[in-house]
């Protein structure tokens, strides 16, 4: 089976305060764009710009169909919010972005990774897969859904849902859960 290398550098803009970590990007043929959450039937974008422009279609391009890149950079930035996910390299057992058929053979460094965030205070993971990496990583218990655990070098570690729309969750919902860490962060 193919190794696969992780596409991106990771995303931090100079204020950021909160790092999201996901797992890893699906296959290349999934991809709307060139960025964090590529799949246009991912719900984290939708769930963005419903939670900071009250429309889940607010980082869309006029088309509804593709991600603004511009867009969804630009509310990175002011928001000081960084992207990174959990697996640098990993294998796909069934050849499909399901997390449950992702072995990670090689976990980011995270250490080295926050050294580059140095405002960074808080950590939130999308999916239960991701949130188990971290907790390995950080010593940590993993969250409960919506929750916090608070690492010994005091960086609060969320665990949120998965954006994927094979997680049965209104999108709605899911944004709640967001925006409550947001707020408790002070991002929001």
């Amino acid at each position: 089976m193919e190794i696969e290398q992780h596409p991106w550098p990771p995303f931090i803009p100079e204020n950021a305060k909160v790092l999201i970590m996901g797992t890893f990007p699906p296959q290349p043929k999934r991809w709307s764009m060139n960025f964090y959450y590529p799949n246009r039937t991912n719900d984290f974008w939708y769930m963005m710009g419903l939670i900071f422009f009250g429309d889940r279609y607010a980082l869309c391009n006029q088309d509804r169909k593709s991600f603004n890149l511009d867009a969804i950079k630009s509310l990175l930035v002011e928001k000081g919010i960084a992207m990174n996910d959990t697996a640098r390299k990993v294998r796909r057992l069934q050849g499909n972005a399901s997390d449950k058929f992702l072995e990670i053979l090689e976990p980011v460094p995270l250490k080295e990774l926050l050294e580059k965030i140095p405002e960074c205070h808080t950590l939130c993971t999308t999916g239960e897969k991701a949130a188990g990496v971290i907790a390995d990583l950080t010593g940590t218990t993993v969250p409960k859904m919506g929750e916090k655990v608070v690492s010994g070098s005091g960086l609060s570690i969320w665990r949120m849902p998965s954006t994927s729309r094979a997680y049965p969750l209104k999108l709605e919902l899911k944004a709640e859960y967001y925006e409550k860490m947001f707020r408790n962060c002070g991002v929001l």
